[in-house]
């Protein structure tokens, strides 16, 4: 290769990884896997050593940047990188026989937190390494950032921001939002204007290192011990006091092992966050300052520990189009391999430019595959190629035609032309079997998704009909005669609702579980939807308290729609359905309005709460006004915006064990009984 011809090579990675980098630390799509990027990043840095030269904007030179938007903050203390490594020799010369930390080198949005006096001052994030974005704003809505702690001098403490794998899903089940990730979550939620909706992502921030603090400690553990002290849960951390390669691989493989991507695994300690590697740190942190500071890290600091992805080689079966919300996406479909010790046969490839880029064929292709980070399947390389890949012209799901979309940013997707395809219709099923629904226990967004695309469910009345798959279930792969029998056993207790439940269910525009409960206040179920068809007029039923015009319009409108109807009944069919039970049951919360913020311990959720509060004479209103009589958050002495209102009011705070003690009992929830499987 000729300099020229290096140089240009040069310039072509630094434009792809900076594309990446932003797209990786700012909540959008994924343009390529870790595994790449670490390959082409190794590649430029040889180029550049072999050149002598350094372009500008080389991601060798500069901190990976976040780019929210915001108010711009100058770091007291530069943030910057760590090297790496994916061979444990290295961690033992660099550790040079001294006791170093090693820990999780976890994968989200890192946050710079300072104090003074005891109190939180600013949360920045790092950007640039240099300036970040001051969010403090949302402070409150993050878990793990006291908003006081017991030191009162001038503290700085480096933390991620993280979401667990369990929140992730959950998330994912209840708002039908499409994110590939808990990184790229977490990005996304910390560029959102409402404090409120961020407390719902549950993310949570968790100290790595602490920068600086007015007292002498020159121990990292004891650094550490000293941020607990303070009321902070730090990362998770193990010493080694003789770092010969031994201890450290022993060290690696004992924490290797815990990386499941969140699967529960029976009797394993998982680790219940992303995380892309190990940090390993020296306990004696006035020699780690003595480190030079070489291109965008110091040499000291610390050093990043990656591991090697174990690849195999296999050949293509098929691509099977996936059907979501959003799009349609091709994943890869091969005979199976042994990776990370379990077994692998397939593997999304996101979208048409990522098969592209990797020249993805058809039928017999051979193909390099790995776990990306001991966690997901990827196809790093297509070593042979046969045939052409050809994207559906239809929907796999509704058969509608598709049609190919190309982002701002150059991404072509493929899309499903049907506005009303099954596949698109995934956050309203979500809301069909939500707690609130008809509480059809075990079946998450992902699940739903997966049986629309096997064709199983066309229809709300579909998921009710799921237990005449219970065969096919239990063969499914990730799913086994237990996942069938739980769904059949939660389809036939949902069997037996009320029609408060239901009409909430069906998703009507407009109508959630007080407009629901208003209406049948005021008619039998049967009654409602008859009058709903024959309305002659949309306002008939805004005559009810708290309905008004644009709800009844939307009620009346969904009912007279033909094929809303028919799937209205084709679901009472294959219900028990008891008319709603819309009086008060007791007099202990009569006359009183309470706030519900935070999350509850003792009832399910804060609806199981609302609806025990309703059911006693009581109001829930959203938000802190004059009218209200009780905050409810289990966190009284919380500086969140509904709590600082409510004190400026003179408005009672209580936490969730005040209201049982005052209002009643939090409920009980049945034993279930256990059902055969077919």
């Amino acid at each position: 290769m000729t300099r020229e011809e290096q140089l240009a090579r040069m310039s072509e990675l630094i434009a792809r990884l900076n594309r990446a980098s932003e797209a990786y630390y700012n909540g959008q799509a994924e343009l390529m896997s870790d595994h790449e990027w670490d390959a082409l990043f190794d590649e430029l840095h040889r180029l550049e050593d072999a050149t002598g030269e350094i372009l500008p904007d080389s991601p060798t030179q500069k901190v990976s940047e976040d780019n929210l938007q915001g108010q711009k903050e100058q770091h007291e203390f530069a943030a910057l990188s760590l090297a790496k490594t994916k061979l444990p020799q290295d961690l033992v010369k660099w550790a040079e026989d001294r006791p170093v930390w090693i820990s999780w080198k976890l994968d989200g949005l890192t946050l710079v937190v300072t104090y003074d006096g005891g109190k939180l001052r600013k949360v920045v994030t790092r950007g640039n390494g240099h300036t970040g974005t001051n969010i403090t704003r949302l402070a409150a809505s993050i878990q793990g950032i006291p908003q006081q702690i017991p030191d009162k001098g001038h503290m700085v403490i480096r933390g991620e921001a993280v979401i667990s794998y369990d929140d992730f899903n959950r998330f994912l089940a209840e708002s039908g939002e499409d994110y590939a990730n808990p990184r790229n979550l977490a990005s996304g939620s910390l560029t959102l204007k409402d404090a409120g909706e961020v407390k719902q992502r549950h993310i949570r921030w968790i100290p790595f290192t602490l920068v600086y603090c007015d007292r002498d400690i020159p121990s990292w553990g004891d650094r550490m011990a000293f941020l607990e002290e303070n009321g902070m849960e730090t990362v998770e951390h193990e010493l080694i006091r003789r770092p010969d390669l031994t201890a450290v691989e022993s060290v690696i493989a004992r924490w290797s092992d815990r990386v499941t991507g969140g699967h529960k695994t029976d009797g394993k300690d998982i680790n219940p966050y992303p995380v892309d590697g190990l940090v390993v740190v020296y306990d004696d942190t006035r020699f780690a300052a003595t480190g030079s500071v070489t291109g965008h890290h110091a040499t000291r600091a610390g050093l990043a520990f990656k591991w090697q992805d174990e690849a195999a080689m296999t050949t293509l079966d098929h691509i099977e189009w996936s059907c979501a919300a959003s799009s349609i996406s091709p994943v890869a479909v091969f005979a199976p391999v042994e990776l990370e010790g379990t077994t692998v046969k397939r593997a999304s490839l996101c979208n048409i430019s990522e098969c592209e880029r990797l020249g993805i064929g058809d039928k017999g292709s051979v193909i390099e595959v790995i776990k990306a980070n001991k966690i997901i399947p990827k196809v790093i390389k297509v070593r042979q190629k046969a045939g052409v890949l050809s994207p559906p012209v239809t929907c796999p799901v509704c058969g509608a035609p598709t049609t190919v979309v190309t982002s701002e940013t150059g991404i072509q997707t493929l899309h499903c032309d049907n506005a009303v395809c099954p596949a698109k219709q995934l956050r309203k099923y979500r809301r069909f079997v939500s707690k609130d629904g008809l509480d059809i226990d075990g079946i998450s967004g992902q699940t739903l998704q997966r049986f629309i695309n096997l064709g199983w469910i066309r229809e709300y009345a579909d998921i009710l009909r799921l237990p005449e798959h219970a065969r096919e279930i239990a063969v499914l792969e990730g799913f086994g005669e237990k996942s069938a029998a739980n769904i059949r056993r939660s389809v036939e207790k949902a069997r037996h609702t009320d029609a408060l439940r239901l009409l909430y269910a069906l998703c009507i525009p407009l109508c959630g579980q007080d407009v629901c409960k208003r209406l049948l206040g005021a008619y039998p179920v049967k009654e409602l939807t008859e009058k709903a068809r024959t309305a002659k007029k949309d306002t008939e039923l805004a005559h009810i308290e708290g309905i008004g015009k644009e709800k009844s319009a939307s009620f009346i409108r969904w009912f007279k729609d033909d094929a809303n109807y028919e799937a209205y009944l084709h679901v009472t069919q294959l219900l028990d359905m008891s008319e709603a039970d819309t009086a008060p049951k007791g007099e202990k919360c009569a006359g009183l309005t309470f706030v519900i913020t935070g999350d509850v311990e003792h009832f399910k959720n804060r609806s199981e709460l609302k609806r025990y509060i309703e059911s006693q004479g009581g109001k829930v209103a959203g938000q802190v006004s004059g009218s209200t009589s009780y905050l409810i958050n289990n966190d009284v002495t919380s500086t969140s915006g509904k709590n600082q209102k409510a004190q400026a009011l003179g408005i009672a705070v209580i936490s969730e064990n005040d209201f049982i003690a005052r209002f009643g009992e939090a409920p009980q929830a049945p034993k279930q009984q256990e059902l055969s499987l077919f």
